[in-house]
């Protein structure tokens, strides 16, 4: 018996979808494990060849960006580089065009959302920046730090017009959806289920602890502003650099709050404006733990407009937000002077976690409707290949069934690498040269400095049994 066009063609779409593999991004984030156990150099491996092969397509950024920051951990800063360039060329691609197309929108919502192109959140552009002076400091090129400071402070000016624009952007390309085939339809089902108490009760349980973190005035990441009144404050080049290091300080003693360190570094700012030299001090920033990661949860949606039970699959795949506990709570700086042990200076939690509950209504409703344009679409094919042949019917089930199944995820892209926290202290640079660093956990490290120097001490500790990444740059 010969089996109808459209069932043959959704066929064909899901050996398609089975072959290309519609996984999420963290099963195809190899380079995850090996990072987490603390072995930087495998993971810089891992991202190098994964972000190799995915160089030219949707998830290029995403994948520069974990691969620019494992070479970084690594100390190959110039590959970090050109991982960090690959990543902002890409990103200034997309933002050349006026909006992405519509047919990108269109497709993810007949497919998901994580087949858009990741263009880079605006806390991912900021330090992607950041990590780009961080890497060009470290190779003694610190003229060529000024502009990505500079660009960083940019993006994070921008963020607010930014998320404006997200938001208009995504009531457009919503509003463009409905007008399209099956868009009326779902649309109403669309209304219909988010009063559901089953519906509603599943996404705010998934979502409540958002509420909990705290969040930024402004969109700020306080640590790519601490780093700006650092290196404006000891390699000023006019009077506007020492006013603008001023300031950086000033703003991030609003952002996180009193502590004796950025007291002083204040001081010390306001001191430069008035004609004295910038003293000898050794800056340590110590990144803890990893960042937030995006997990996804499915819920079933009651879809109003079947009525015969042509649509096996009716699921909804969300993201959700999973914050991650295991980390070490802070660092000892020991001198011939005393000890300074690290305070927070930026949580990533906090970051992450306001983009995302800001990014989260639109989600919600490109998933809702996502998932009921889809059933529709299978419930007009099933009911046509039904009135032709039983068994034509019941084929078409079957693949509509395993078509929805399979695109069913929800978009997972996230930099993981990126640490929970940013703490940080500062002291005088030591005249003996001496500094040794320990953790609660006990884990310990010892390094020199250069006497009358300034000095950027970068540790990272991934997680309590991970060994600890130690690199010292003299800034000046």
């Amino acid at each position: 018996m010969l089996i109808s066009r459209p069932v043959q063609i959704l066929a064909c779409v899901a050996v398609l979808l089975f072959g290309a593999g519609c996984r999420t991004y963290n099963e195809k984030n190899t380079g995850a494990a090996p990072w987490k156990a603390g072995n930087a150099e495998a993971a810089a491996a891992e991202f190098t060849k994964t972000a190799e092969s995915n160089r030219d397509n949707k998830d290029t950024v995403i994948w520069r960006l974990e691969q620019g920051y494992a070479l970084h951990a690594t100390a190959k800063f110039a590959d970090s580089l050109k991982a960090f360039q690959a990543a902002e060329d890409k990103i200034e691609q997309y933002d050349a065009r006026a909006k992405v197309k519509l047919g990108n929108e269109t497709g993810a919502l007949l497919s998901n959302q994580a087949n858009l192109p990741y263009e880079g959140r605006d806390y991912d552009r900021v330090l992607l920046n950041t990590y780009k002076a961080l890497d060009y400091i470290a190779l003694g090129q610190t003229d060529k730090a000024r502009p990505e400071l500079i660009r960083a402070y940019q993006r994070q000016q921008d963020a607010v017009a930014n998320n404006w624009k997200r938001i208009e952007k995504a009531q457009d390309d919503i509003q463009q959806a409905k007008e399209e085939q099956n868009g009326q339809a779902a649309a109403q089902s669309v209304e219909r289920a988010r009063q559901d108490p089953q519906v509603s009760g599943a996404l705010d349980s998934h979502f409540k602890q958002l509420d909990t973190l705290k969040a930024y005035a402004d969109y700020v990441n306080p640590f790519p502003v601490y780093l700006d009144g650092i290196y404006f404050m000891h390699l000023a080049a006019d009077a506007s650099d020492k006013e603008r290091a001023r300031k950086s300080f000033e703003r991030v003693l609003g952002l996180s709050g009193d502590n004796p360190y950025i007291r002083r570094d204040l001081g010390n700012a306001e001191k430069v404006v008035w004609g004295q030299p910038a003293p000898a001090m050794t800056y340590v920033v110590f990144e803890t733990g990893s960042a937030p990661w995006r997990n996804q949860f499915r819920i079933d949606l009651p879809l109003f407009f079947i009525g015969d039970g042509n649509v096996p699959y009716v699921g909804a795949a969300f993201p959700t937000l999973e914050l991650e506990g295991s980390y070490v709570s802070g660092l000892t700086a020991t001198t011939a002077l005393g000890a300074s042990t690290t305070v927070t200076l930026s949580s990533m939690d906090s970051v992450v976690g306001q983009d995302f509950k800001n990014e989260l209504p639109s989600i919600i409703t490109k998933t809702l409707l996502s998932t009921t344009m889809k059933a529709v679409g299978a419930y007009a094919v099933n009911k046509a290949a039904s009135d032709q042949t039983p068994l034509g019917g019941l084929l078409a089930k079957v693949v509509t069934g395993v078509m929805q199944a399979v695109v069913n995820i929800a978009d997972t892209r996230t930099w993981t690498t990126l640490p929970k926290e940013y703490q940080f202290c500062s002291f005088p640079t030591p005249a003996d040269r001496k500094i040794d660093l320990s953790l609660p956990n006990g884990q310990r490290s010892s390094l020199s400095v250069e006497p009358d120097s300034v000095n950027l001490i970068w540790v990272r500790s991934v997680h309590p049994g991970a060994p600890l990444i130690v690199q010292t740059t003299r800034l000046k």
